[in-house]
């Protein structure tokens, strides 16, 4: 059965609601890797979301939490390590993955792509090489030591794979999320076309009536919001927003995302999504 969607029945552009990877097909797969970000575009993702980290020497990293200390081998704060630190880490075995090249290989990849730290550079050359249209949200972690060198760095390595200003009436394949307002403030004064997202774990009184940080027009709330207010999302539509939430992997939440006619549903779980949905 494909859904119909409640008041709209496609997102701008004639697309139906947008199915995004969070962390890649992070149920499957180690999250942030890049056998997690190969098996959610085979699995048919219209986009990919990864968590983007600045290390000591400068490179941006897609790892999730401050610390490695969860989802790798190692101990340590992303932000006092430099690449070649992060390099010598597991980031697959935390979740059960073989890593070992003489064990057998559940998901046909090279073990390194299993285990290794995933650079944004080297994700946004996936994409590039994919030969269908691949969105990516990339989400700013703050507060860090780095503060708006995040950002800075981020619109330039952007701009290397011109992705930092939009073809003339071209939808934008980026978007940049963020919790932080600042953060996102940044990245509309340098990159004014690309479109910015502000998540939302709770929604503070300010922005109750549908208004979201000036400049934004895209809402993220969590699941979790939408269970307890489901109006929410009718209020953010009237003010013009689009509307993406996460993390959306319970057949039940993808009907309710469904009936009140979001924009995007970001998942751990595309494959089930996508099929839930009737693609």
């Amino acid at each position: 059965m494909t859904y119909a969607r409640a008041g709209r029945d496609a997102v701008p552009g004639g697309n139906p609601i947008q199915v995004v990877a969070h962390r890649g097909a992070s149920e499957d797969v180690p999250e942030h890797t890049l056998a997690a970000y190969r098996k959610a575009i085979e699995d048919g993702a219209d986009a990919l979301e990864c968590d983007i980290r600045l290390t000591a020497d400068g490179t941006l990293v897609c790892v999730h939490d401050r610390r490695v200390n969860r989802t790798s081998n190692g101990r340590g704060a992303v932000s006092a390590m430099e690449l070649a630190d992060l390099a010598a880490l597991d980031f697959g075995s935390w979740k059960g993955q073989h890593t070992d090249a003489e064990a057998p290989d559940r998901f046909d990849v090279d073990p390194e792509d299993l285990s290794r730290v995933l650079t944004l550079e080297r994700l946004l050359q996936l994409i590039a090489d994919t030969d269908r249209r691949i969105e990516l949200a990339i989400e700013t972690k703050h507060p860090t030591r780095w503060a708006g060198q995040v950002e800075d760095r981020l619109l330039e390595l952007l701009d290397r794979f011109g992705l930092a200003k939009p073809a003339p009436g071209e939808p934008s394949p980026v978007r940049v999320m963020s919790f932080s307002s600042r953060s996102l403030r940044r990245v509309r004064l340098a990159a004014p076309g690309l479109p910015t997202v502000f998540l939302m774990q709770y929604v503070l009184p300010r922005h109750r009536d549908g208004r979201l940080p000036a400049g934004v027009r895209i809402a993220g709330p969590s699941i979790r919001i939408l269970r307890a207010n489901p109006g929410y999302v009718a209020r953010l539509q009237r003010a013009g927003h689009r509307v993406h939430v996460w993390t959306v992997n319970e057949p039940e939440d993808v009907e309710l995302c469904v009936r009140l006619g979001v924009d995007a549903i970001i998942t751990n779980r595309p494959k089930q999504v996508l099929s839930q949905l009737g693609r």
